[in-house]
């Protein structure tokens, strides 16, 4: 009986619209049959008649407090990096003795983070971003007062050791289980759930990297099968989104995360340079996804002593190549910087993308908490400038400088993996303010997803979402 009340009310609410609806129309229009409006457009009809303004404030109110805990946890983790920056610079030519305190920070740090995981959050682990799905799907649950203590710890052990991960999959998934506190503080119905939850996912992204379209774009894009759309909906991730990015602004600064040259429009004539490029980086993000569900098939079939000793081969593995060079490690920016402040060669640039293209699944594989975005950018850039390279010997009269390339690659790339390729663009362009190159970023990823599709590639997040769902239990 309970499953037949919420159509009983439903149909009892699309008659009394019917009904209002008659009564604004003109008496000679009243002759319509509504018998033959389709059920799908009376709901339009009642979904445009809503008003929700407390949702603005709710929204508001997430972007105060996502915003301000983004903030919190950009400088505390750009803090632990400056440390293990100087670290490196100062240890790694210092004898036995300082290599083994390198390595053995970054093993803590890993095994630390995993601990954090496997014992009180398993939904910490990873992104985040596939959960944030399931939730907003009834999938998954959304445990706030478990999920943003321990994502943010573990978030710090995991991005701070070094480990090849990103910022912006843990600011996600804290925002969104912000917006299910706000919703259980505040004893809000039930039917609010979903946009508070995807409000809050938009304003972790936009404090993540000073992104507040980015942050809008990607619910509407990525979290597109799982965000129920009205107009106040929408309106609340606007909101939500601007409001983070306005604090993380006030208390950090309002420079573009990646500060890079703005280049010029390239020529007409070169356009199908990028249309190449979006084909290479169908086959990069193929490879990679491929890559990394098959190193988290291995982890998961590992038992528990086997996972503490890989995690502590990877551990070793990337302090020793940040003992080699430490711009090669860490979430991406300072390889972004490296690569675009010096003029690295071809062979160089091929082993630094391979390298950190394995690091970073060998990173996400662990388990620990971390998202791919920023990794996945540097992998773009270090590829777009590979590919500007060969371009600009081969065809110089062009004269297209490579760093636009790598503007390109950070969207093609997006674009391959994600299969979201308006976020890459709009992402892109907020990350390095190139507005003036938006043609050449929308060539790559449209060609870059669509490619990628016409392969079999499937995007990264729908896939994580179903293996976390076939082989994890939900936590109670």
């Amino acid at each position: 009986m309970s499953s037949i009340r919420p159509l009983k009310t439903n149909y009892s609410r699309m008659k009394l619209f019917i009904i209002k609806l008659r009564r604004a129309l003109h008496p000679k229009q009243r002759i319509i049959d509504f018998n033959k409006i389709s059920l799908k457009t009376i709901q339009r009809f009642i979904d445009a008649d809503k008003k929700n303004f407390g949702l603005i404030f709710f929204a508001f109110l997430i972007g105060l407090i996502a915003g301000l805990i983004g903030t919190i946890f950009r400088l505390t983790l750009d803090y632990l990096n400056t440390l293990r920056n100087i670290l490196y610079a100062h240890n790694a030519h210092a004898g036995f003795v300082s290599y083994l305190l390198l390595v053995s920070l970054t093993v803590i740090g890993t095994l630390v983070a995993i601990l954090l995981v496997k014992k009180v959050a398993p939904e910490t682990s990873g992104s985040g971003v596939h959960e944030i799905e399931g939730a907003l799907d009834g999938s998954r649950p959304l445990r706030w007062k478990r999920v943003i203590p321990i994502k943010f710890i573990g978030s710090l052990f995991s991005l701070g050791s070094g480990l090849l991960l990103g910022r912006e999959g843990p600011t996600i998934q804290l925002g969104a289980n912000v917006g299910k506190m706000i919703k259980d503080s505040l004893h809000l119905q039930d039917k609010v759930m979903n946009p508070l939850v995807s409000a809050g996912a938009a304003a972790g992204l936009a404090s993540a990297f000073n992104a507040p379209l980015s942050g809008i774009i990607f619910v509407i894009e990525e979290l597109h099968g799982h965000f129920r759309y009205t107009f106040f909906s929408v309106a609340s991730i606007m909101v939500a989104s601007s409001t983070a990015d306005f604090v993380v602004r006030i208390l950090i600064g309002v420079d573009p995360v990646i500060r890079m040259t703005v280049f010029q429009h390239p020529a007409p004539s070169a356009i199908w340079m990028f249309i190449l490029l979006g084909i290479f980086f169908s086959f990069v993000g193929y490879l990679f996804n491929n890559f990394l569900v098959r190193s988290l098939d291995f982890v998961r079939n590992l038992n528990k002593r086997m996972l503490i000793l890989y995690a502590i081969m990877v551990g070793i593995v990337i302090a020793i190549v940040g003992i080699l060079n430490s711009n090669i490690i860490g979430g991406g920016y300072q390889t972004i910087r490296f690569v675009l402040d010096h003029s690295l060669t071809f062979s160089f640039l091929l082993i630094l993308f391979v390298s950190r293209l394995v690091l970073t699944i060998m990173s996400y594989s662990t388990g620990v908490p971390g998202g791919i975005f920023a990794p996945l950018l540097a992998l773009g850039v270090v590829f777009g400038m590979l590919f500007g390279n060969v371009m600009q010997y081969l065809f110089p009269a062009l004269m297209i400088t490579p760093g636009i390339f790598a503007v390109a690659g950070m969207a093609g790339i997006f674009a391959s993996t994600v299969r979201a390729p308006l976020t890459g663009l709009v992402l892109a362009v907020e990350m390095t303010a190139n507005f003036g190159l938006i043609l050449p970023l929308l060539v790559t990823s449209i060609t870059a997803s669509v490619v990628t599709t016409a392969i079999g590639n499937k995007p990264i997040y729908t896939t994580l979402l179903k293996r976390t769902l076939e082989n994890t239990k939900t936590p109670q």
